[in-house]
């Protein structure tokens, strides 16, 4: 009885709908539907996906404390959200520099990534993630600073990610 994949994610914010905006203006995730039952709720699908919703938000009200998740006690760290191309990677990375949300970009050996901050400061992270045939030694695991107009230089822009590695083998 396998886990196949995480299913969605469900996070508690200060404000639903001004994160559920952030998530649809800059990510592209779009509204399904309102879900009355759940009054101070949001439930949002990301573009590439078949999900009934990939993302739940529910609002706690603006006093609510920032997360001390890492700091002061356990929690989540982030969420990874996986592109297919390198060219959708750095289009997601210049969304997010001009939100004002990024806040790191790492080459971690087999996955390209780009880190960034929610309006609540939560940590999420949009990542891409080399093809198995095209795996080196180059790629063994690390923390380097991110060079994708060198990684699309070796990968191509448009190669999609993932293949024999986090997606099936086509």
């Amino acid at each position: 009885m396998p886990i196949i994949g995480l299913n969605h994610a469900v996070l508690y914010v200060r404000d639903a709908e001004l994160t559920a905006k952030f998530f649809i203006e800059v990510l592209d995730f779009t509204r399904v539907s309102d879900y009355s039952d759940f009054k101070g709720g949001a439930f949002l699908r990301a573009n590439g996906s078949t999900n009934d919703h990939d993302l739940a938000l529910f609002s706690i009200g603006p006093n609510a404390k920032d997360s001390a998740a890492g700091k002061l006690s356990v929690g989540l760290y982030h969420l990874a959200w996986e592109v297919d191309t390198l060219d959708d990677l750095e289009a997601y990375g210049q969304r997010l520099h001009a939100a004002g949300a990024l806040v790191g970009a790492s080459d971690h050996g087999a996955t390209r990534s780009l880190y960034a901050h929610d309006p609540d400061g939560l940590e999420f992270e949009v990542t891409w993630v080399v093809p198995a045939a095209l795996i080196t030694a180059a790629d063994s695991p690390k923390t380097a600073p991110l060079d994708i107009k060198r990684d699309m230089k070796r990968f191509g822009r448009d190669t999609v990610g993932g293949i024999g590695v986090s997606r099936p083998s086509i």
